[in-house]
């Protein structure tokens, strides 16, 4: 009988965060993949502050494998680097907001 027990330090990123643009008052998401679930201490960030889940902050796991957030109606001053934290990984891209240019 062989039994494997995964550790923190045999998770890897998959798949990492990816540089998003969009618009004012959307919304954007960002999508991390982990080799394995039981990953502790997974966190978010946006610009060095921790998010936490909220209306405007939608943070989700898959299967403890796919980890989302979505920023719902950003702002441009929402524009900045989100970064994953998952044990000692780590994955970040940039978060663009651009404006609408208003015509009258």
């Amino acid at each position: 009988l062989l039994l494997l027990f995964y550790t923190e330090e045999a998770a890897v990123i998959v798949s990492g965060l990816k540089n998003t643009d969009v618009f004012v008052g959307e919304s954007a998401t960002f999508t991390c993949q982990l080799s394995h679930p039981g990953v502790k201490n997974v966190q978010w960030w946006l610009d060095g502050s921790p998010l936490h889940n909220n209306f405007v902050t939608e943070i989700s796991e898959q299967d403890g494998i796919i980890h989302t957030l979505t920023l719902n109606d950003v702002a441009c001053h929402d524009s900045g680097t989100v970064t994953f934290r998952a044990g000692s990984l780590i994955s970040s891209a940039k978060l663009l907001v651009k404006g609408i240019s208003m015509l009258e």
